[in-house]
C-alpha cells in the first residue's frame, strides 16, 4: 500500500495542530528549551510574523494526517545575516522513527536555497543524539557546541549549532 506524503504551506486552519506539537515538545522534550506551555494568541503573533517576513511554514501530511512541520526565521537580526536563516523542525509523536523527518528537512532545506538564502542552522540539543543524525543525513555539518548554556528538567544543556550551506 502506497503511502501519500504531502508538503504544503501552512494555513490558519493548521494552527491548533501547531500549536499542540509545539506544546508537546515543550513538555516532553528539550527541543525548545522553553518551560511554559503556548497559547493561541502566541501561535497566531508567530504566524503572522513568519508570513509578513516571508517566511516558509510548511505541514507535512501523510495519508492526508498533519505529521508535522518545519520553518525557519531569522538567524541573527543584523543586516549582514540576512541570507542565513535558522529552522525548527517537528514531528508528532506518532509520526517518528519512520524517517519522514528527513524529508520534511530536506523540504524546508531546499524551501531556503529557492529563496536565494545561503546557510541554513539547527539549534539542537547536545543530548539529541537523533536530531544530530538525521542533521548529517541531510548534509549538515556541527559548526559549533556550547556547553551548559540551556536549563531544562532540572539540567544543563549544550546547544549544538548544525549547518548547510545552500549556494
Amino acid at each position: 500500500m502506497e503511502v501519500s506524503i504531502v508538503y504544503r504551506e501552512a494555513k490558519e486552519t493548521d494552527l491548533p495542530f501547531i500549536l499542540e506539537l509545539m506544546n508537546w515538545a515543550i513538555v516532553n522534550t528539550t527541543s525548545i528549551y522553553d518551560y511554559d506551555i503556548r497559547n493561541e494568541v502566541y501561535v497566531e503573533e508567530w504566524f503572522k510574523l513568519k508570513k509578513n517576513y516571508g517566511f516558509p511554514i510548511l505541514v507535512l501530511e501523510v495519508d492526508n494526517v498533519s505529521a508535522g512541520f518545519a520553518s525557519y526565521g531569522t538567524f541573527r537580526a543584523w543586516d549582514g545575516f540576512h541570507r542565513t536563516v535558522e529552522h525548527s523542525i517537528y514531528l508528532s509523536p506518532k509520526f517518528q522513527g519512520l524517517g519522514l523527518g528527513e524529508g520534511l528537512l530536506n523540504e524546508i532545506s531546499s524551501v531556503a536555497k529557492n529563496q536565494g538564502l545561503h546557510a541554513i542552522i539547527g539549534g539542537v540539543d547536545g543530548s539529541n543524539q537523533n536530531s544530530i543524525r538525521l542533521h548529517e543525513k541531510c548534509g549538515f555539518v556541527e559548526v559549533g557546541r556550547l556547553p551548559q548554556v540551556g536549563f531544562k528538567f532540572e539540567r544543563y544543556l549544550d546547544l549544538v549549532f548544525m549547518q548547510k550551506l545552500l549556494s
